[in-house]
């Protein structure tokens, strides 16, 4: 009867877990919808303007300078790294850090998430920032962390700016990418993702369908759109992390509750074994003494 109270109480506890990750696995659902409708509905927005640079790229005559086309000789690099703040999300993490892992020693890291910045101090490499950023956090706070890049870009602490991220194509699917944003070139459209398969991406050399007149020139115009550009790329890249780790977490959780309930299914064989076997030893046990008697 021992073994079958230890039985007993592993059937419990494996229960107990199973409502724990049941109930995880329908808080990452519900977050993951949402995070998934905000990261696909940002790309028509990105590739509209990535055309209208394009444009003005070429309604501009002269070469176009600006210290975000500037190509400089890269000595220090530097790496956004978005993370989760929390585990339980399968082995999304650690694909991103096994791709910091190929890094050169002089890149100098950005974290945006706790397992990142774990990662960066533990093996000793150079943290310049770190940021904590909520879920839901919006397109003013992100920029905060775009802009903080492009200050150290423009001061020439850092000659260039990458983003390692998990790119969002499926539920089942999250890649990381190292995608590098500054310096821009060349200025190319975003790959829109649509029902977990990648569109077909439109060339960038297509004319606009009416001639455009920018006021008061297109070098002003640009002045003012590359800083926005390079805020909403990053902005895009936040939220297409924040799918991918909501739903790597719900896939998670749901092999974990199905992985309890089997392991209940096969403790409750195991007790029930068990217990025939008690019955069965108890009955020989007044056969035996009966027939003694006798």
């Amino acid at each position: 009867m021992a073994n079958t109270r230890g039985i007993r109480r592993r059937i419990r506890s494996v229960k107990n877990t199973a409502q724990i990750t049941k109930a995880m696995q329908m808080v990452a659902t519900s977050k993951m919808r949402r995070a998934q409708q905000a990261a696909l509905v940002g790309h028509p927005y990105a590739d509209q303007m990535n055309k209208i640079l394009t444009w003005i790229r070429k309604a501009e005559q002269k070469e176009l300078l600006h210290p975000f086309f500037e190509s400089r000789e890269v000595k220090r690099p530097c790496v956004l790294l978005i993370t989760t703040d929390r585990g339980l999300c399968g082995p999304l993490n650690s694909n991103l850090l096994r791709e910091a892992m190929k890094l050169s020693p002089e890149t100098q890291f950005v974290t945006l998430g706790k397992k990142g910045r774990q990662f960066v101090v533990r093996t000793k490499r150079n943290l310049l920032a770190e940021f904590n950023l909520k879920d839901n956090a919006s397109f003013a706070q992100v920029k905060q962390v775009a802009q903080f890049l492009i200050d150290k870009f423009l001061a020439k602490e850092i000659d260039s700016i990458s983003v390692l991220f998990s790119q969002f194509t499926s539920v089942l699917l999250q890649t990381p990418v190292l995608d590098e944003v500054v310096p821009v070139a060349p200025i190319r459209e975003m790959e829109v993702v649509s029902r977990g398969k990648p569109a077909p991406v439109k060339p960038l050399d297509e004319e606009p369908p009416h001639e455009y007149l920018f006021e008061p020139s297109p070098h002003a115009v640009l002045e003012k759109l590359l800083p926005f550009y390079v805020h909403f790329i990053v902005y895009q890249m936040f939220l297409d992390a924040k799918a991918s780790e909501h739903s790597a977490r719900m896939v998670a959780m749901k092999n974990a509750t199905d992985n309890a309930k089997q392991m209940v299914k096969d403790l409750t064989l195991e007790y029930n074994k068990a217990r025939q076997a008690a019955i069965t030893n108890e009955l020989l046990d007044i056969t035996t003494a009966q027939s003694s008697m006798n």
